[in-house]
């Protein structure tokens, strides 16, 4: 049982509007953000952070950003950002086998020098404490460039928000997520533990 209910997804016309957004990469509203807004600021301010974190201005491609988020919330160990982060690198073409092996992405010729550098710094940024260090910084910077690299901060940090708020909450998995998580990730072990329908 989550901590807090959500809302309709219709509760707040404003969010009803930006959360839109959700439908191109989940398909639909998240209970997350549904829940923020009983306080409307926090759902439109989390929403817009969310759409500019996620916007593409560099090569670091939207499925390469859902699959540090995926990396990041299975660090962390929230099973609800687990879901939607794999859902939506689905939704992006991620394939199969690439999302099968994202953890084996270290000895795997399914993921480039550039991505490798990538998920490496974003298990040793979301570890606590922090694990980033000069090695893992300078591999970082042999394959992106800074406003690259702050992108793929910028998602492990919001992840990092989101991974809080839902393990805390508790947060309820729409359907569409807890399918994905019960489909792609069955060899991680994963479940929906507190987060189940």
């Amino acid at each position: 049982m989550p901590l807090i209910t959500p809302l309709p997804s219709d509760h707040d016309a404003e969010v009803a509007e930006l959360a839109r957004f959700f439908n191109e990469t989940l398909g639909f509203p998240p209970n997350s953000v549904l829940t923020m807004q009983r306080r409307p600021g926090i759902a439109k301010a989390f929403i817009e952070l969310n759409k500019a974190v996620m916007a593409n201005h560099g090569r670091v491609t939207s499925e390469q950003k859902r699959l540090i988020g995926y990396l990041t919330s299975a660090n962390t160990g929230c099973r609800y950002c687990q879901a939607h982060t794999i859902l939506a690198a689905q939704r992006y073409g991620g394939s199969a086998e690439r999302l099968h092996a994202v953890w084996e992405f270290r000895d795997s010729p399914l993921f480039s020098p550039a991505e490798k550098a990538a998920f490496e710094f974003a298990l040793a940024a979301s570890a606590v404490p922090n694990a980033v260090d000069e090695a893992i910084a300078a591999e970082l910077r042999a394959h992106w460039n800074e406003g690259e690299v702050v992108e793929i901060l910028g998602v492990i940090a919001l992840f990092g928000y989101l991974n809080r708020w839902n393990d805390s909450m508790g947060t309820t998995l729409e359907p569409g997520a807890a399918a994905a998580g019960e489909a792609l990730l069955p060899h991680t072990g994963w479940n929906p533990g507190k987060h189940g329908v």
